[in-house]
């Protein structure tokens, strides 16, 4: 949501189209590619996040996966022998959580096969969409005001991509200006499943498929993370392997390559708002794309959101 001034400037603005350049996140612990167990520092209770694994045909997954009990310092949780995400799971033979700065050998196929995540930021005025392009197919993050249609498909064709070519539409919250443009897409995005937060999905209109997703579900190899305050169901998502996370209004850009958090104007439970920002500081990631505000941040983007908490 923006003020009337912002609103006003984006009337005349003209749509910009910029790719963002992503790489492999450098951690400095192991990260498990099937799940990263963070602690929020909002008390006892992680959150499990599904790791981006760029597998499969990237739908989501469903139901959300049941909370545990992790150390204050814990924020990623590596694989002990013998041990299993879930009960009965094991993991895939050969698969291994590589120390940070090595890769897999399926990673480095999958950079062959040009599967590599890629983001295009489509600044639309006041506001932002997203495109999100693995191989052949494509995801959308927002879809901004009505009449932002048809910038979202030039950024589509720009990686070479057509509407047919997009699984996936995620809504981060139901505010006009993130979910106006989705009746101009829906036509020809027919491929395509809609996915929203449980406390906004009610308030969407579409003629696609419309799912509700929470903490731990994934889309397109990214994990959803519950992140209300701005609205009851605002969802941000986080690609592991690129430190990704595109955040809606959860998190605003200063347009000066600084962050902020929700605006309070427009933010009825800033309080757990506030919450979200630690969560999501928690997750440490290395690109920060929101809704408003300015092009995505890729500099110190674990440190100025650390910073907001």
């Amino acid at each position: 949501m923006c003020t009337n001034e912002q609103r006003s400037g984006a009337v005349t603005a003209t749509p910009t189209i910029t790719r963002i350049p992503l790489v492999r996140a450098q951690r400095s612990h192991r990260w498990s590619r099937r799940r990263l167990l963070i602690d929020t520092g909002l008390g006892t209770a992680g959150v499990a996040i599904l790791a981006a694994c760029g597998s499969g045909d990237g739908s989501a997954s469903t139901g959300s996966t049941p909370a545990t009990d992790a150390p204050a310092d814990t924020i990623a949780a590596t694989d002990e022998p013998g041990a299993t995400d879930e009960p009965g799971a094991t993991d895939e033979p050969g698969a291994t959580d590589a120390p940070a700065g090595d890769e897999t050998d399926a990673a480095m196929a999958a950079d062959a096969s040009g599967s590599e995540l890629q983001l295009q930021h489509v600044a639309l005025g006041f506001v932002s969409a997203y495109v999100l392009v693995r191989g052949n197919e494509a995801a959308i993050v927002d879809t901004g005001t009505s009449g932002s249609g048809d910038a979202i498909n030039d950024a589509l064709g720009a990686l070479g991509l057509a509407p047919a070519d997009v699984r996936h539409i995620i809504l981060t919250h139901d505010h006009g200006d993130h979910v106006g443009g989705l009746g101009e897409l829906e036509g020809a995005t027919t491929n395509a499943t809609v996915y929203a937060g449980a406390g906004d999905i009610d308030s969407i209109r579409t003629s696609l498929d419309l799912t509700e997703v929470a903490d731990g579900d994934e889309v397109f190899g990214m994990g959803v993370v519950a992140t209300p305050g701005h609205t009851p169901g605002s969802i941000s998502v986080f690609d592991t392997d690129t430190g990704l996370v595109v955040a809606g209004d959860a998190i605003n850009g200063d347009n000066a390559g600084g962050l902020t958090g929700a605006n309070p104007d427009f933010t009825p439970d800033m309080g757990a708002a506030e919450e979200s920002v630690a969560k999501l500081a928690a997750l440490m990631p290395t690109t920060a794309a929101f809704g408003h505000g300015g092009p995505p941040v890729t500099d110190g983007v674990a440190e100025k959101l650390a910073a907001l908490t």
